[in-house]
Parts: structure tokens; sequence; C-alpha cells
């Protein structure tokens, strides 16, 4: 290696990330903080998604500490909802299990299908959600 290329590269690396630091002035510093809050209010309005209302049943009963359908099915989707900046804090524990056996007490001929059917409204809940963020 060329010995002047040698010693740029290693007063690049001595000074580290201290140069390439971002600063934010106070002006972009509120306009992040504007689009996280928006972005906020926008999740905080998810009935009009489809399955919102599922969801938001859900959140209400888990935080209750109540076993429903709804609140299994949060606790289902509890990882992905995480990501996309639901506080869920306490889901139930194998909840897929748990769903299906009170889906299968209410009603056990349609157990399976009325599983299926709250899944994909829980998935399309949480598509609809990736795509307006």
């Amino acid at each position: 290696m060329d010995p002047e290329v040698r010693k740029y590269l290693s007063a690049i690396g001595q000074r580290g990330g201290r140069k390439s630091r971002r600063v934010l002035d106070s002006e972009t510093a509120r306009a992040m903080v504007r689009v996280r809050e928006a972005r906020r209010a926008h999740r905080r309005n998810y009935g009009r998604y489809p399955g919102g209302d599922l969801v938001e049943r859900g959140l209400k009963d888990l935080e209750a500490g109540h076993e429903s359908i709804d609140s299994l099915l949060v606790s289902i989707g509890a990882p992905r909802l995480r990501r996309l900046g639901f506080d869920i804090e306490r889901p139930f524990s194998s909840a897929e299990h748990r769903l299906y056996d009170l889906l299968a007490q209410e009603a056990p001929g349609r157990a399976h299908s009325r599983y299926n059917a709250l899944i994909r409204r829980l998935v399309s809940f949480e598509r609809a959600l990736e795509c307006a963020a």
C-alpha cells in the first residue's frame, strides 16, 4: 500500500467516530420529534385498519390481564406489533394453543376455520400498518 494512503487512513482511524458524529441543530431535532409523534398518533388510530377492532380490544384485555380471544390474538402478534411501535409488555405464553382451545370450547366444529380467519385478520392489520408507516 502506498505510504501516503497508509498515513491518511491512520489519521482517519485515530479520529474514530468523533469527527463524523452527527450533530443536530434544534430545528432538525424538533422536526424529527414531530415525525415520531405523528407516527405514534397514526398508530393509535388503528381502528380504521382491517382487524384494528380486534387489536384494540385485545390490547385493552391484555393490559387488564383478561384472557380473551382478542388478547390471545394480540399475544400471538406481539413480536411484530412491538416492531410497529405497540407497547406490549406481558403477552400470554403459548397463545396459539390457548386461542385454539378457547375457540374449540365455544364451537368445536368451527375452531380451525375461526382460528385461521383471526390470524388472517391480524396479519392483514399488521401489513396495513406497515404500509401506512
